[in-house]
């Protein structure tokens, strides 16, 4: 009445059993023209998105020293006796730069998504 203990199985990694090819994309992965007008749709998409947003930080990167160069007044204000260029150097930028790409990632999700939904209704 004694029990045999169970076979050992040496696992190696994952199983390897072929795997059913997804056919969301196939417009894409076969290289159609449907799939290279939907790609071009996301491109300039994410373009549009990246100069748009590339507008405001080369604004904002170009604007605080041209302002300090056109008022120099303005370099040598004070407030609590730290200069008012270390203040809006050290700190009002980094909240600003935070924005932008927060605002960036946000945005750029938002596409993915859409042309996901855009490839699932090309598929139905």
């Amino acid at each position: 009445m004694t029990q045999q203990p169970p076979e050992r199985v040496r696992v190696t990694g994952p199983p390897r059993r072929p795997t059913r090819r997804r056919t969301r994309g196939r417009e894409i992965d076969d290289q159609t023209a449907l799939g290279a007008v939907l790609m071009g749709s996301l491109l300039r998409a994410q373009l549009r998105l990246a100069v748009g947003l590339l507008v405001p930080l080369v604004l904002l990167a170009a604007g605080i020293p041209l302002a300090f160069h056109l008022w120099p007044e303005l370099a040598a204000t004070e407030v609590l006796l730290v200069p008012v260029a270390w203040l809006l150097l050290g700190f009002a930028v980094y909240p600003l730069l935070f924005l932008l790409g927060a605002a960036y990632v946000r945005r750029a999700e938002r596409n993915e998504r859409d042309f996901a939904e855009l490839l699932e209704a090309a598929e139905g």
